[in-house]
């Protein structure tokens, strides 16, 4: 347990960021999730959409600090490969 008032603070402050960082990673997770139904079920046209969607939520968790920028990099670029093989 905290001792000083300084590790106090600092232990409310790493709540509030957690709370923070697990509801954006939710928010992540549930847009990525609408583009694999929309992959899933063949609509090239609803899963474009839904990508233009989550890009911007994936981008605004790396830049946060939630995920790294990279790995959200990846999975934009994967997810886009994944819809424009829809149409062949």
């Amino acid at each position: 347990m905290a001792n000083t008032a300084s590790a106090k603070k600092a232990a409310r402050k790493i709540a509030r960021r957690t709370a923070v960082n697990k509801a954006r990673k939710s928010r992540v997770r549930t847009f990525l999730r609408r583009v694999e139904e929309a992959i899933g079920s063949g609509d090239q046209a609803a899963a474009a959409v839904a990508l233009r969607s989550a890009e911007p939520e994936l981008m605004r968790a790396a830049q946060k600090g939630v995920v790294h920028k990279n790995t959200a990099s990846r999975k934009v670029s994967r997810l886009a490969h994944r819809i424009k093989a829809l149409s062949a």
